[in-house]
């Protein structure tokens, strides 16, 4: 365990304070889904032009991640916290103030920059307040905030959105990470992870390490299953289990609940064994996704289907330890680019499913897209064990 951190008081306030930034930006990533039609109506804009809203704060992510990560490297990981989530916070207090389309779109893309950074710096304080063979679940718990909103998060907004207008939504995310600063200035004490002990051109090293860039790969294709397959379960649900549309966000919550729980039990079950974990998850995934089909014929076992596809959302923590194994002197970055893995995994799932839709081979063929691309995965899986192994040799020959 750190010894700067074994003066943290309180470390599972400090993690809880971690898991509300989580929630506060995973309820402004999915619920802005969910409102849509109602930032549409309230802008006077089609659904179609206020769908770009939820592509910039993607590209944000995408661009803040890195960027953010190399540039702060010299500053401490508490002042990183606490400037990224009073930077959130602001941002969606310009959100929920914008008067129309083109300053909102400005301030989603703002609200986006952070979320990619804040992660990355809150797994590295996370796995350091614990013992090695805790990280694991250390990470895990921090994520729970961002499985949480899609189970609470994404439906209470919804209702907020039609009770008080779409603009509270917003407020509380902004109120939220207004939040995570006070909890993270009050439980992660001044003097702990003081004086950035990297820089610029040690984090940029990270884009030299091979791991790294397989490491991503494993999440960005073996794990875009999951995506396409929530980003086509409403019309799935509706069309082939001839579900009522108003008890389809029920089972998409389920979705969630299965992200929180594989979160929970998964990163126990690994403990140090990261990659072999990852093995075992692509091969789960894979099986789920492969039952998806013939469990959408069956409301009851679809409802289960999804929970057992969500426990799959596990693998942003064990990628998350991964990266921070193989990062070296570039901790930071390593370990914010896996958000950016997550959103091009976002974009590659939906993406081919939506291909093999429109070719006429059905809803459920996106279950099928998954599985291609969870054994995709762990051909690459492979190939980053074997070239470790071969780094192995090479490094110990040296010697």
């Amino acid at each position: 365990m750190n010894t700067e951190l074994n003066r943290i008081l309180h470390p599972r306030w400090l993690l809880f304070a971690l898991a509300v930034g989580g929630f506060a930006i995973g309820t402004t990533e999915f619920a802005t889904m969910s409102v849509l039609p109602y930032i549409a109506s309230g802008l006077n804009i089609s659904e179609p032009t206020a769908g770009h809203l939820i592509s910039i704060y993607a590209l944000g992510v995408v661009v803040g991640a890195p960027v953010i990560a190399i540039f702060g490297a010299r500053f401490s990981r508490r002042s990183l916290l606490l400037v990224l989530m009073a930077f959130f916070s602001l941002a969606h207090l310009g959100t929920m103030l914008a008067p129309d389309y083109k300053s909102m779109m400005l301030f989603r893309f703002l609200s986006g920059l952070p979320h990619g950074a804040y992660f990355g710096v809150g797994a590295l304080v996370a796995a350091a307040m614990v013992q090695p063979d805790k990280r694991t679940q250390a990470v895990g718990l921090m994520m729970i905030g961002l499985t949480i909103a899609t189970t609470v998060g994404v439906p209470l907004s919804s209702w907020l959105a039609q009770a008080l207008g779409w603009r509270v939504v917003f407020l509380i995310v902004a109120i939220l990470a207004a939040i995570t600063v006070i909890l993270v200035a009050v439980f992660l004490p001044p003097h702990c992870m003081q004086g950035g002990d990297s820089s610029a051109v040690r984090e940029l090293g990270a884009l030299t390490n091979r791991q790294i860039w397989l490491t991503l790969a494993i999440g960005a294709i073996g794990f875009g299953g999951m995506f396409g397959i929530y980003a086509y379960m409403a019309s799935t649900l509706e069309n082939i289990t001839g579900m009522s549309p108003r008890n389809v966000p029920l089972v998409m919550c389920l979705y969630g609940v299965g992200m929180t729980i594989g979160n929970i039990i998964v990163p126990r079950l690994v403990g140090r064994h990261v990659m072999t974990g990852l093995a075992w998850l692509l091969v789960w995934s894979a099986a789920m996704l492969a039952l998806y089909p013939f469990a959408v014929h069956y409301p009851y076992w679809v409802c289960i289907q999804v929970i057992l596809i969500g426990m799959s959302g596990a693998v942003g923590t064990l990628l998350q330890i991964r990266l921070m194994d193989v990062a070296k002197d570039a901790q930071t970055l390593a370990a914010a680019l896996n958000h950016s893995a997550f959103n091009a995994a976002n974009a590659l799932g939906p993406y081919l499913g939506g291909l093999t839709i429109a070719a006429g081979w059905g809803w459920t063929s996106t279950a099928w897209v998954g599985v291609m691309l969870a054994i995709i995965g762990l051909i690459v899986w492979w190939i980053t064990v074997r070239d470790e192994q071969r780094i192995k040799i090479k490094n110990d020959n040296g010697n």
